[in-house]
């Protein structure tokens, strides 16, 4: 089975002509594109059942209720979670790492202890930890990236011994790189130590199994998955997520308040304090739908064919003059293709790209430690979805020839 060729015509936003071209989204590792039915789903929410959850007995309210929690079953069954009760809403990725440095880190780390990242890391994997360091004392290690893009991983039982979290991410946002989950949490578990995994850029992509994973906990958020801003999720193994203490006190997160105290609702609610984010969770709800009609095993086919004609168009047409950091081999990372062409600052790379009307990131992606590993301040940054296709790869490589007639003279 292969995605439907019209798909591109289910995202209202690639339908437009800008400035009489037409537009070629290659950001979808910074945020994805949102298809009409998620647009309907959350104007639907605001029509016809908007209200406050958990709070009233009449019947929007009722609805709007099941809608959220409908919504939290629906993600649970996606990343096939042991139940609902284990998915925790936060704003973003970058919320739920805080609470878990915030809750989880807080109350179980101390000067013995250490947390093992690695030089991948987005700055959401990596800020939390060094500020919680800074007041808790606890030590910080890092695995190493190698000049092919992969973790290296021949000293991780040393970097592990002692260790009480390995934090990492499942797929670098610069690199594509795919980590092994799985064996890095049997190597966590074996000396004694959580794994936590940022999930942010593998959710969107790869079919997601937490229990196979063999994660302790596990976070991503909406945006990049075709659903809204504004929400996000931290799966925890239920046993944790009830020994953790609350994130942020006020409404719906307590039992009972009294001048004496509190007691905390339950998991999941116990983190969730104040209104939440229900339209969000109706549209990442609707989004689900979508990735499961098409299917998570046929999105991944796609990419991958779609990455390596990526790879081998652009390194055929500009020979050494572009370098794509990552694996070499597609099945091996996802669709994005952090790149430097040849003495061309990755900013004067996307606007000149952006007048032919292909966006890119262009910048340090909010991973400045890979950075300095790469030996480079910044990059551009191609990142391909369901919706790209082959002539989107030669519009990014047509559009590389005019930086590249510009800037050679």
């Amino acid at each position: 089975m292969t995605l439907p060729s019209g798909i591109i015509d289910d995202f209202p936003v690639l339908r437009q002509i800008v400035d009489g071209k037409r537009l070629v989204y290659l950001d979808s590792a910074n945020t994805s594109q949102k298809p009409q039915c998620v647009i309907d789903a959350m104007t639907n929410y605001y029509e016809t059942i908007n209200a406050n959850v958990h709070r009233g007995s009449y019947r929007l309210a009722v609805q709007a209720t099941d809608a959220l929690e409908g919504a939290r079953a629906k993600v649970a069954r996606f990343i096939n979670a042991g139940s609902a009760a284990e998915v925790i809403f936060t704003k973003n990725a970058t919320e739920a790492m805080n609470l878990l440095a915030r809750t989880w880190g807080h109350a179980n780390l101390g000067e013995s202890d250490v947390v093992v990242l690695s030089e991948m890391e987005h700055h959401a994997n990596i800020v939390p930890w060094h500020m919680l360091a800074a007041e808790k004392g606890f030590e910080l290690r890092w695995i190493p990236v190698g000049p092919d893009g992969r973790l290296q991983l021949d000293s991780l039982d040393r970097l592990l011994d002692g260790a009480t979290l390995l934090s990492i991410t499942a797929m670098s946002n610069v690199l594509g790189t795919i980590n092994p989950i799985p064996e890095l949490a049997e190597a966590a578990h074996r000396h004694g130590a959580l794994i936590s995994v940022d999930a942010s850029q593998y959710v969107p992509h790869v079919a997601t199994d937490v229990q196979a994973m063999g994660a302790d906990f596990l976070v991503f958020t909406g945006h990049k998955l075709l659903g809204p801003t504004g929400i996000g999720v931290l799966w925890g193994r239920p046993e944790l997520l009830e020994a953790m203490p609350p994130f942020l006190g006020g409404g719906e997160m307590i039992l009972n308040v009294t001048k004496e105290g509190f007691t905390t609702a339950d998991v999941p609610w116990k983190f969730e304090a104040g209104t939440p984010m229900v339209a969000e969770a109706v549209g990442l709800a609707a989004a689900i739908d979508y990735l499961d009609v098409l299917g998570m095993d046929e999105i991944r086919a796609h990419e991958t064919k779609l990455t390596a004609y990526a790879m081998r168009s652009l390194k055929s047409r500009y020979a050494d003059t572009i370098t794509i950091h990552g694996p070499s081999e597609p099945a091996e990372r996802g669709g994005v293709l952090s790149f430097e062409f040849g003495d061309v600052h990755p900013h004067d790379v996307a606007q000149v790209l952006d007048e032919a009307g292909v966006c890119v990131r262009a910048g340090h992606h909010c991973a400045k430690p890979l950075m300095r590993v790469l030996g480079v301040p910044a990059s551009s940054r191609a990142s391909l979805y369901l919706y790209n296709n082959e002539s989107d790869v030669d519009a990014l490589a047509d559009a590389l020839e005019r930086a590249d007639e510009i800037f050679s003279l």
